[in-house]
């Protein structure tokens, strides 16, 4: 797909926004949790039986234990590129493990997304929750869930839409640079997977509003999750006191019943791997099946 300007984001600095946001991410991480809720709801109704389950951009881990109760049996793999967070897993991880004694303990492995040390069709679910929004280009990161997933292998991901934190967009100045970064339409997410290789897509949306006293509680909940802007296109210099007073000004015209509100546009999605039609040489794969 074509990136514009506004949707490229610097990974280096989101890397090491994620890494200076380790010891404070789990207090601010209520939304993660509430995606999380819904997407293992829309997973009741899905029938799979991994015995190896990955959970990629797994921040501290904390959707991992989810997996222990549901698929005890399941080796579980947690990925982050951003070594701080998973060493808070770590810690985290050893009390999850007396928790659920069933279960052994998930491995835990700092890699990025694009390159995944795993071996091709080595598991069967690949969980991705509120990690590709940190991609302009998520064709990449696709075709490694694809790789990595076994024949029959599900995706089950959420990312945030366009209309994510658009009060704040709106708010901030428009001029000297890009101060929210931009998010990936659904249908064109769609059209990546299936460009990736996944068969059988179905996505849908649904908008959650967390509310907050003042416009510094929102700034600084998305700090301490990690999630301060990244654009390519931000600000290098001050946005001046004249500014954030105006922009201050401009959200609290949106305030009800003495609440800020902060709009999150939620996509849900989960797709299959198929066995292939093609190799990746061109040649076409023809199967026979003996006669009955």
């Amino acid at each position: 797909m074509s990136i514009p300007t506004d949707f490229q984001l610097d990974r280096q600095l989101v890397r090491q926004h994620f890494n200076d946001s380790a010891a404070t991410a789990d207090k601010a991480d209520f939304l993660a949790r509430e995606v999380s809720r819904r997407m293992a709801e829309r997973l009741d109704y899905i029938r799979v039986s991994p015995t190896r389950i990955l959970d990629l951009g797994c921040g501290t881990g904390r959707d991992l234990p989810g997996f222990a109760e549901r698929y005890p049996q399941a080796e579980r793999i947690g990925i982050d590129f951003a070594r701080s967070l998973l060493a808070s897993g770590q810690q985290y991880g050893g009390f999850l493990q007396r928790l659920f004694s069933r279960s052994k303990a998930p491995q835990l492995l700092c890699a990025d997304a694009e390159a995944l040390p795993l071996q091709r069709a080595s598991v069967q679910m690949v969980w991705s929750n509120l990690m590709l929004n940190w991609f302009h280009e998520p064709m990449p990161a696709l075709r490694e869930m694809h790789r990595v997933l076994a024949v029959d292998g599900l995706l089950m991901f959420s990312t945030l839409g366009p209309d994510t934190l658009r009060e704040l967009r709106a708010a901030l100045p428009t001029t000297g640079g890009e101060r929210v970064h931009r998010f990936i339409d659904m249908h064109d997410l769609g059209d990546c997977l299936l460009n990736a290789g996944f068969s059988e897509p179905v996505m849908d949306m649904e908008v959650i509003t967390l509310t907050y006293t003042d416009l510094d509680g929102l700034l600084g909940e998305l700090q301490q999750a990690g999630a301060s802007n990244a654009s390519g296109a931000r600000p290098r210099g001050l946005t001046g006191k004249g500014n954030w007073q105006r922009a201050r000004q401009a959200y609290d015209r949106l305030r009800t019943e003495g609440r800020l509100p902060a709009t999150f546009e939620i996509v849900y999605g989960h797709a299959w791997k198929t066995a292939p039609k093609k190799l990746e040489d061109g040649r076409s794969v023809i199967s026979f099946k003996p006669r009955t």
